[in-house]
C-alpha cells in the first residue's frame, strides 16, 4: 500500500448500521446475469429503492437512456420519493457491493472526512471476464458522490467482509484465502492489509460460504454484525444439507471469537431457507443474512417460505427503531446474490 495508509491517517469503516449519507444501486440491464427475469429483476430493484429512499438518498446508476426510461417508470410505479435520483453512469452489472467503493471517515461533525477506496475487483476469481470492466466504477462515481478516492492494491470485494465500526472485521477462509483473488498474499499479510485500509484491529476468520455462492463464500450471505458484539449467523439444521456442515463449523467458531475490544460475540441465529433452485436446476445462494441496514429501514430477501417469518421476526428484535422491509428474492437470486450484493451504503 503507497503513501499513508487509511488507517494512518485516523480512517476507520463505519457500521452499516451508523448513518448513511446515501446508498448507491445500478439498475439490471444483463439478460445474461438475470436469465429470462429482467423484469422480475426491476421490480426488485424498484421496492428496494423505494424502501431505502424514505430515510436517504438513493443514487441509482443507470447504463443509458433507454435504461433510465424504464427505471423511471419502475420508480414512479414504486411510489420513490424525490430521494431516488438517476444517473448516467454504465455499468457492466449492478453488484455494486462488490464494484462499487467502500468509503471510510474520520473526524466529526465539521470536521468529517471521507475517503472512497478502491479496490481492485476481479470478478471473483476470473469467473466473469466481460464484468472485469467494473474495476474502474469507484474513481467513475466521484461526481456522483463528492469524495476523494484511493486505489488500494489488494483484490477484494465488499461482499467478502463485514464490520462492526470499532474496529473488528468479519470475512470467510473460503474466499478472501482463495489462490484465484490475492496468490502472493499471505494470511498475514492480507490481515495487515485489512487493518491498514480499513482501520480494523482484529480480523475473524470464518471457514466456508453457502451452497450456490459462485463468490467462493462472501460473509454477508452467512454472517452479519447488527450491533456492537452481536452478529446474525444462517444454520441449517437439516444434516443431509451440504450446508450443515460448514454452517455449524462457522457457528462453532462464533461462539469461540472475541471482538476488538474483548468482548465475546453475542450470537443470533437465522433459518436458512428451503434449498432454491435455478432454472438450469443448479442451487442458488438464498440467504436472509443478505439484508441491507439503511437509516429508516431494514430490507431482507425472503423467499416465500416458513423460514421468511422466522428471519424477520428476529431481526425486528434487533433493529427496534427500523422497519423491516420483506422483498421477495427467490427469483431474484437467479442473478447469484440478494439485496445486500446490489447496494453499497455510503456514510455520513
Amino acid at each position: 500500500m503507497r503513501g499513508a495508509t487509511p488507517r494512518a491517517q485516523g480512517y476507520t469503516w463505519p457500521a452499516e448500521w451508523s448513518k448513511h449519507e446515501a446508498t448507491v444501486i445500478a439498475w439490471p440491464h444483463d439478460p445474461k446475469t438475470w436469465p429470462d427475469c429482467v423484469p422480475e429483476a426491476e421490480q426488485v430493484f424498484a421496492q428496494l429503492a423505494t424502501a431505502v429512499g424514505t430515510g436517504e438518498i438513493v443514487h441509482v446508476l443507470v447504463k443509458d437512456e433507454a435504461i433510465e426510461a424504464r427505471a423511471r417508470q419502475h420508480l414512479t410505479e414504486a411510489g420513490a420519493s424525490s430521494r431516488v435520483r438517476l444517473h448516467r453512469v454504465p455499468t457492466a452489472d449492478s453488484w455494486l457491493r462488490d464494484t462499487g467503493p467502500i468509503v471510510v471517515a474520520r473526524g466529526r461533525g465539521a470536521s468529517r472526512e471521507r475517503l472512497a477506496l478502491d479496490f481492485r475487483f476481479d470478478a471473483w476469481g476470473g469467473k466473469y471476464e466481460t464484468l472485469m470492466a467494473d474495476d474502474d466504477l469507484p474513481p467513475r462515481l466521484k461526481k456522483v458522490l463528492g469524495l476523494p478516492t484511493k486505489r488500494i492494491e489488494l483484490t477484494l470485494e465488499g461482499g467478502s467482509i463485514d464490520g462492526d465500526g470499532q474496529g473488528t472485521i468479519l470475512t470467510t477462509e473460503q474466499c478472501l484465502l482463495n489462490r484465484n483473488r490475492n496468490p502472493d498474499l499471505t494470511r498475514a499479510e492480507i490481515e495487515w492489509h485489512l487493518r491498514e485500509a480499513l482501520g480494523a484491529k482484529t480480523v475473524l476468520w470464518l471457514g466456508a460460504g453457502i451452497e450456490g455462492d459462485d463468490t467462493d463464500g462472501h460473509v454477508d450471505d452467512i454472517t452479519r454484525f447488527v450491533a456492537p458484539g452481536v452478529v446474525v449467523t444462517v444454520v441449517q439444521d437439516d444434516t443431509t444439507n451440504p450446508d450443515h456442515a460448514p454452517l455449524d463449523d462457522n457457528l462453532r467458531r462464533l461462539k469461540a471469537m472475541e471482538d476488538a475490544r474483548g468482548r465475546a460475540l453475542e450470537v443470533v441465529t437465522l433459518p436458512m431457507p428451503e434449498p432454491v433452485m435455478g432454472s438450469d436446476g443448479r442451487p442458488l445462494p438464498a440467504s436472509h443474512a443478505n439484508f441491507l441496514i439503511a437509516n429508516k429501514v431494514v430490507c431482507v430477501p425472503v423467499f416465500g417460505q416458513r423460514s421468511d417469518s422466522v428471519a424477520c421476526k428476529r431481526l425486528a428484535r434487533l433493529f427496534p427503531t427500523r422497519r423491516i422491509v420483506p422483498i421477495r428474492c427467490d427469483r431474484f437470486v437467479e442473478g447469484m446474490g440478494a439485496l445486500h450484493c446490489v447496494t453499497q451504503q455510503i456514510p455520513a
